[in-house]
């Protein structure tokens, strides 16, 4: 956080005497002077106050945000900006959520503590018109009239939440909020869930078709890829829920309690198709590999028949490329031809015997 010297900067201009006895004050008066106004925060990427009847107004992140209004706050910062670490760092945030927040770790996790609510969910990277497969984190820390969140990379969820605020969309509380966070988090994984099923559909009405191509089944491989990591992302985020909900928080203001409960069942149902698409991709992938090794089984069959069929002649014309005397029809002036007509019939006794024994059934 700014200290008192750059918010006495940015204070509006009432004279000069003003401001020499505003430099000149105790450090107490000063900050009390500023308590309802601090500078533009830095990192900020958006910030929303949340009023009494559950509308959500957008507040610009160029101005300061008076934390003493009524409502709550929702800060959500780029955590790639450095010049947001110190204010995070300086909050009045419990020091095991703003260690959180400023950490590097990789791994969801949820935490209570009194008065704070604070973790780290998993969601997709969202690109310019949609999600991406690249998974990322997102950070945040709750109290009764606070929720600061951050991440290193756009997501989709945060930014959904903040298109439906802007539409509309009431929250009672910052639990309601960070409910409606993780919601668009399952939205997402959903959306993105019929997505990997219409492609799966397309696929198997191609095998289906005995239409297989070479790059069907690296798609396969791809799909399936995804379907396992989202499947992890979502067992990560079910345990979470259903550790909270299993917890006692009735210690906790009802700002701060979440229905987990809730929560753990819709991603447990998502969990159940993403594990479905899953399975399907791989007894997809089973059985074009199979319909490949048919293929490749067939094409050796038909090479092992042309082989055979050419081994007579090949033979003959073996016998006479001999360099020895006796050889037949050396003297005879339809040599070559009786030698054509011997090779032609080896070959048609060649394919009588194959198919009699059932090699071409």
């Amino acid at each position: 956080m700014r200290g008192p010297e750059d918010a006495v900067s940015h204070l509006p201009e009432a004279g000069h005497c003003w401001r020499l006895g505003l430099a000149m004050a105790e450090p107490a008066k000063l900050v009390s002077a500023i308590s309802d106004s601090v500078p533009a925060i830095p990192g900020l990427v958006w910030a929303f106050r949340l009023h009494g009847d559950g509308s959500a107004e957008a507040l610009p992140i160029d101005r300061p945000i008076e934390f003493s209004h009524d409502g709550r706050l929702w800060l959500h910062f780029n955590l790639t900006d450095a010049r947001a670490r110190p204010w995070i760092a300086a909050s009045q945030l419990p020091p095991l959520a703003r260690d959180l927040l400023l950490s590097n770790d990789t791994f969801q996790q949820l935490h209570v503590i009194d008065h704070c609510v604070y973790g780290v969910f998993s969601d997709l990277v969202r690109d310019i018109d949609s999600a991406t497969e690249e998974t990322a984190f997102l950070r945040f820390a709750m109290t009764e009239h606070l929720l600061v969140s951050g991440r290193h990379q756009a997501l989709c969820s945060a930014d959904a939440t903040r298109r439906v605020l802007e539409g509309g969309y009431r929250v009672d509380n910052v639990a309601h909020l960070l409910e409606k966070i993780v919601d668009e988090v399952a939205d997402t994984l959903d959306r993105m869930a019929d997505k990997l099923g219409q492609e799966i559909d397309d696929i198997e009405e191609r095998i289906l078709a005995d239409d297989a191509k070479p790059e069907m089944r690296r798609n396969l491989g791809r799909l399936r890829r995804t379907c396992v990591r989202l499947h992890r992302q979502l067992t990560g985020l079910r345990v979470l829920f259903h550790r909270l909900d299993q917890k006692n928080t009735d210690h906790l203001a009802p700002a701060l309690r979440i229905h987990a409960g809730k929560l753990a069942q819709r991603l447990d149902g998502l969990d159940h198709d993403i594990v479905e698409l899953r399975e399907r991709s791989r007894l997809l992938e089973e059985e074009l590999r199979f319909k490949n090794e048919e293929e490749s089984n067939h094409h050796l069959h038909t090479l092992s028949i042309v082989t055979s069929l050419l081994l007579p002649p090949t033979l003959i014309t073996g016998i006479f490329g001999m360099n020895t005397k006796g050889l037949p029809l050396t003297d005879v002036e339809s040599g070559f031809l009786w030698a054509a007509l011997l090779m032609a019939s080896s070959v048609g006794a060649a394919y009588l015997f194959m198919r009699r024994t059932g090699i071409f059934r």
